[in-house]
């Protein structure tokens, strides 16, 4: 019988309350593992490398750097690295920011222990988890016209349905029977066409928008 190693979490937050309330949520679930903790955004970039988390929970308003620098750092040094912002904060600008940044999902404090952890499983599966208030932000802030998505091929309808449902590139060119080549280029067309900068925002923006059946 094949043993599945525990998700690997670290937490980022400058409150130390938040932190030992985080760890306690993290304790009640067998595949997830509390492996660091960090008090900022650059002892953050700095533990990563030392622990080496599968996930990160980051804070956005901190001291010395704040969770969009730490956020856009770790997804650069660290790429295998997923980050979900978790905030007090669901301001649109900032949402659009870490997004931006590399984060793959965005929660806000107030979430449930069971939310919490089935956003880290998404997360370490490579799919986005996103409060409503924070897609709600990313549609208000999309304001062009025509209506994006207007413009995306079939084929391209039939990427964006298969990646807000969560698969990846290879996954999605199984499924559709082409190439990982193939499919990166479609997936680029797609951020392109929706005027967003990753997959999480396209996904976000296709749900709300109705782009897919």
């Amino acid at each position: 019988m094949t043993v599945v190693a525990p998700i690997r979490v670290m937490l980022v937050d400058d409150h130390t309350m938040v932190r030992r309330g985080l760890a306690t949520f993290l304790q009640v679930f067998n595949d997830l593992e509390l492996v660091g903790e960090a008090d900022d955004g650059a002892a953050a970039i700095h533990l990563c490398a030392l622990v080496q988390p599968d996930v990160v929970l980051m804070d956005m308003v901190m001291p010395e750097m704040d969770g969009v620098t730490a956020t856009r750092a770790i997804r650069q040094q660290f790429p295998l690295v997923q980050v979900i912002a978790l905030t007090s904060f669901k301001e649109e600008t900032l949402v659009q920011k870490v997004l931006q940044a590399g984060a793959i999902g965005y929660l806000l404090k107030d979430v449930s222990a069971e939310e919490l952890a089935q956003a880290i499983r998404a997360a370490h599966a490579g799919r986005s988890t996103l409060a409503q208030e924070a897609a709600q932000a990313l549609i208000h802030a999309t304001t062009q016209s025509p209506a994006p998505g207007h413009d995306l091929t079939e084929r391209e309808r039939d990427v964006l349905a298969l990646l807000v449902a969560g698969f990846n590139n290879t996954e999605i060119a199984d499924k559709l029977s082409v190439s990982p080549s193939t499919i990166k280029t479609h997936v680029s067309h797609v951020l392109a066409k929706l005027d967003v900068t990753s997959r999480t925002e396209a996904a976000a923006l296709a749900v709300r928008l109705g782009l897919i059946a």
